[in-house]
């Protein structure tokens, strides 16, 4: 086994730049290697907290099991319950997305998911910062694929809200 290499903490601003090029470049993997080793420099940093979420949910399409596991484990880790539940609702969605998009019987599954999206993203919107509208507008990309795809809600435990059928 290799023993990894520290990073600097001056190279930590940079090293955090490369990370979202590469979830830019559509490269999940490196973008997380690049965080988890800013975490293991700064273990508080938040914008290394925060990216490694979104790359790991980035990844789900390929891979779900162990690297959803451990998105939810860092959503915990967030400082506020606003970013609890928003990214919560975040990677909630991406899995359910994931799901839906491979079709079969996972698509069940993908429906729950999605609409434990939905219900985060409710719990973050009335926590929401003033004129922060990010939870509306995810909540309602959730709502466009029950309104695309009405077969999805068959099944879904919870009472779905008007609102999703009438938008």
């Amino acid at each position: 086994m290799f023993e990894l290499k520290p990073l600097s903490p001056a190279a930590v601003p940079a090293a955090l730049a490369k990370a979202e090029r590469y979830r830019l470049l559509n490269e999940p993997g490196q973008s997380q290697s690049i965080c988890e080793d800013v975490l293991r420099t700064e273990p508080g940093n938040h914008q290394a907290l925060v990216m490694l979420i979104l790359a790991l949910s980035d990844d789900f399409p390929r891979q779900q099991g162990q690297t959803a596991a451990r998105a939810r484990e860092l959503v915990d880790q967030l400082p506020t319950e606003y970013e609890r539940a928003y990214y919560g609702g975040l990677v909630a969605e991406r899995r359910a997305r994931a799901l839906i998009e491979r079709g079969g019987p996972g698509a069940r599954a993908g429906a729950e998911w999605l609409r434990e999206a939905m219900q985060a993203y409710e719990r973050a919107e009335a926590l929401r910062p003033p004129d922060n509208d990010e939870a509306r507008l995810r909540w309602n990309a959730c709502a466009r694929v029950f309104n695309a795809q009405p077969s999805l809600l068959a099944g879904v435990d919870d009472e779905v809200p008007s609102a999703i059928m009438s938008e």
